[in-house]
This record gives structure tokens, C-alpha cells and sequence, in this order.
């Protein structure tokens, strides 16, 4: 039974400790502040054990991930390699940069070749699958060098919508980073998940893409993460991300 004071299962505490939300005392604090939810339903006794093999347990509202033998990477994937874990033609692939990894990891949706940036790779085939599928798109951020400069509206139009081949997109948000007489640096936020959707809306619009790198999924933020290189997604930030897909 959840949040069972009996000798059965694991201290509560000590299972958040574990998953990386902090001191076994903070995690005391996070309990009796009624900030903790098993199974549906707020815990505040600390006394109280669980099965962390069958306990769904929540935080502030954000899923805590018991199981140790799933695990989630951000990689900054480099330009010239392939979204695929084992590319057939040979080219550059994902397997070099988990090499290390003992953990069957899927690439969660694609970056194109000429593409660089943000990319989640996991072994949990249920945050994979929602991620990936179209009604549980979240938030993608790009920071894209185009020809160009832009006009002050473009913003408003994109936000407005833009008629594609297969149909309008809008973007969420759209920053002008910086402009030169021929060309631009612009952040462009949006939920789509269409092939090339990047690409495809500025040469719409009549500023093709010259460089483009993926900054942001959901709560992942890049950050100052070098390129070829992978960090693990844990504690709250992995949680945001399980939330944002309704885990």
C-alpha cells in the first residue's frame, strides 16, 4: 500500500534521496510539507515505505523516475552525423558518442545531417514514444543563421501562420538575434515536428537557412554542453520533461 508505515518496502526519504531530489533531510522537509504524492495521494508521514518498483510518486508535480535501469542523455549531436544508432551507408552515426553506454538507447525524433544541436537519446520506450508522437509535441527552440536581413514584421507572420506544402505552421516565439546587411541570427521557438520544418518555413519567407542548431526540447536546455558530447537528464529537470508529456 502506498505510503505504508509498515516494515514493507523502502523509507519514502530514502527513495527520493535515491532518485537524485536531494538530502535524505531535504527530502524530509519536501514530505512534511505535503509536497509529495504516491500513488495519487499527498504522503506526509515519514515514517512511511513504498515499492519502488510499483510506486508512482510525484514532486512539486513532476514524476520521480525509480527505475535505475532507465536512463535518459541530452547529446549535442555535430553536423555531419545521421539521426540513426547504426546507419547502414556507413556515414557518421549516434553510436559513436555512447560507445560507453551498456543501455540500448533510441534516438527520441531527428536532427537532419547539416543539423546540429540538442538530441534525446533514452532506453525508456514510453517517454520515447510519447515524445515522438504528434499529440504530446513539446516546445522546440533553434537558433538559425539566415540570408538576409529581416524585416521587422516577419515575426508577426510567422506567428500569424505560414502556408507549407503540407500544410500552415506557426511559431511560438521568434527573436531577431542579431542582423547584418545580408543576413541574420534569429531564435525561433515552435511545437511542430514536421521534416525540415525550420528549413522549409524561412525559405518560405524568403530567408534561407545558412546554419541551424537545436537549443531547447521541452525543459532540456542545451546549454554550454560541447559538441559530440552527452549528460544524463535526472532529478527535476527529467521529471519537467516526463510532465510536459503527461508521465
Amino acid at each position: 500500500m502506498s505510503g505504508d508505515a509498515s516494515g514493507e518496502g523502502v523509507r519514502l526519504q530514502k527513495v527520493l534521496a535515491g532518485a537524485g531530489l536531494g538530502s535524505r533531510r531535504t527530502c524530509e522537509e519536501f514530505i512534511s510539507a505535503g509536497r509529495v504524492v504516491v500513488d495519487g495521494e499527498v504522503v506526509r508521514q515519514l515514517g512511511s515505505r513504498v515499492d519502488p518498483r510499483r510506486a508512482v510518486i510525484h514532486v512539486d508535480g513532476l514524476r520521480v523516475q525509480l527505475d535505475d535501469s532507465l536512463v535518459t542523455l541530452a547529446l549535442n549531436k555535430p553536423v555531419g552525423v545521421v539521426s540513426s544508432m547504426n546507419d547502414e551507408r556507413g556515414r557518421p552515426d549516434l553510436s559513436r558518442f555512447v560507445a560507453d553506454r551498456t543501455e540500448r538507447l533510441f534516438h527520441v525524433g531527428r536532427l537532419d545531417a547539416e543539423t546540429s544541436g540538442l538530441l534525446l537519446l533514452t532506453n525508456d520506450g514510453e517517454l520515447a514514444h510519447r515524445l515522438a508522437h504528434p499529440s504530446y509535441e513539446v516546445l522546440k527552440t533553434y537558433l538559425a543563421a539566415v540570408d538576409g536581413k529581416v524585416a521587422r514584421g516577419l515575426g508577426r507572420t510567422l506567428a500569424d501562420g505560414v502556408e507549407l506544402e503540407d500544410g500552415p505552421v506557426r511559431v511560438d516565439a521568434f527573436t531577431v538575434k542579431d542582423t547584418t546587411a545580408d543576413a541574420s541570427l534569429v531564435e525561433i521557438s515552435l511545437h511542430e515536428g514536421r521534416n525540415h520544418i525550420v528549413r522549409r518555413l524561412m525559405a518560405a519567407v524568403g530567408h534561407p537557412v545558412t546554419r541551424l542548431s537545436r537549443t531547447r526540447v521541452g525543459p532540456v536546455v542545451l546549454g554550454n554542453l560541447k559538441e559530440g558530447r552527452t549528460r544524463v537528464v535526472a532529478g527535476r529537470e527529467l521529471g519537467a520533461l516526463m510532465k510536459a508529456v503527461d508521465l
